[in-house]
């Protein structure tokens, strides 16, 4: 979708400081940019360090491809006064700072949220950190893996043996998009107050935010979920069947219309759907060994091919097991096109589609050159 709202960007006028490193903070200004603030990252001299994770975008890292369009880079000895005083000018016409520095380095350089907010009333500040900003680690250093880990999202995911990581930052992306959300309810609450506010965002919160089920279930029901792969520990049939030739499929089935229906059109044994062992979701789950048997049966006999078209024809919910290259060449995806060194890149686009946003993607900054030097 073209961008033909008369009206502008949303964020249009609005000034963005950010104090920015890794992922959390810059995919939250990521899309505040998208939304058309002028983001300004105050980079060290060398540059985020996210710039050097890999060089997989024809020679720059593919984080600091996903999350850093559009910005201007400022590159910054923030150890020298001179340095400082000119991020405290900045501030003074911005409308949002944010950091995620080490624990206490923002304070410690005159950047703590309370000595910002004294200085300028309408500046909104968001300080997104490991372990927030008390309790007994609150000092201690996060990084994404590490948060996955301390929330117990990693004894709830994948299968039963070695631990094993969820395969994206999960834990920096939930904190960027909460910092996004607090700081546009702040832009809100600033609109009918005319005073900003401070937003706190942390890895651990954001983690223990999406553990919400299986905590409530270790602590008021029979326990937290195991580890069960591709399986739903609550819902069957939830899960991964192979075809004749060798290809898996992901089905699911949410309430005992679906049940039926799949019985009856999927399985071709219409009786299942009141067989004693399978008439209920619970009873289902504790017959989950004897169902997926049989389930596994009748895919045995089909092909992917076939077995997609039974499941279409039965309204049943499936997914294939896809390949990274499976999802670059998906008929659903969408991208946006980026210019990396003089090269054209494509991107993965925003999940949510707006009157306002662009066709294209806006570049990368280099380390310290302002990327939008037309707005100075």
């Amino acid at each position: 979708m073209a961008n033909n709202n008369q009206h502008g960007k949303p964020m249009d006028g609005l000034l963005v400081v950010a104090l920015e490193q890794a992922v959390a903070a810059p995919f939250c200004t990521s899309r505040l940019a998208d939304a058309g603030a002028r983001v300004i990252k105050i980079e060290r001299p060398e540059g985020d360090f996210a710039r050097g994770y890999d060089k997989a975008v024809f020679g720059e890292s593919s984080y600091f491809v996903w999350i850093n369009r559009g910005k201007e880079s400022l590159a910054l000895d923030l150890h020298d006064p001179d340095a400082r005083a000119h991020i405290y000018e900045l501030l003074a016409k911005a409308d949002i700072f944010i950091q995620n520095l080490a624990p206490g380095a923002a304070n410690r350089m005159g950047f703590g949220s309370e000595i910002l907010r004294t200085r300028y009333p309408r500046l909104i500040t968001c300080d997104i950190s490991g372990y927030g900003t008390s309790g007994p680690l609150h000092e201690l250093k996060a990084y994404d893996l590490l948060v996955q880990a301390e929330s117990g999202l990693v004894a709830v995911s994948g299968a039963p043996g070695p631990w094993g990581r969820i395969g994206v930052s999960i834990c920096d992306i939930t904190a960027g998009m909460n910092a996004l959300i607090g700081i546009q309810q702040a832009l809100l609450q600033r609109e009918r107050t005319g005073v900003g506010s401070r937003v706190e965002v942390s890895l651990f919160d954001s983690a223990a935010d999406l553990m919400a089920v299986p905590y409530l279930q270790a602590r008021y029901g029979s326990g937290a979920p195991e580890r069960v792969g591709l399986k739903h520990p609550s819902i069957a049939p939830y899960g991964a069947f192979t075809c004749s030739d060798g290809r898996d499929i992901v089905l699911s089935i949410q309430n005992e219309r679906e049940w039926s229906q799949f019985c009856n059109s999927f399985l071709k044994q219409a009786t299942l759907a009141t067989d004693a062992r399978f008439n209920s979701n619970a009873n289902r789950v504790l017959n989950r060994l004897d169902l997926d048997s049989l389930i596994q049966q009748i895919f045995s006999q089909l092909t992917y091919a076939d077995a997609i078209e039974r499941l279409n024809l039965g309204q049943t919910a499936f997914g294939s097991i896809n390949s990274v290259s499976d999802l670059i060449a998906h008929p659903q995806l969408r991208t946006r096109s980026m210019t990396i060194g003089g090269q054209t890149a494509e991107v993965p686009a925003p999940p949510y589609i707006v009157e306002w946003e662009d066709k294209t993607f806006k570049s990368i900054p280099d380390i310290g050159i302002n990327a939008l030097s037309d707005r100075h």
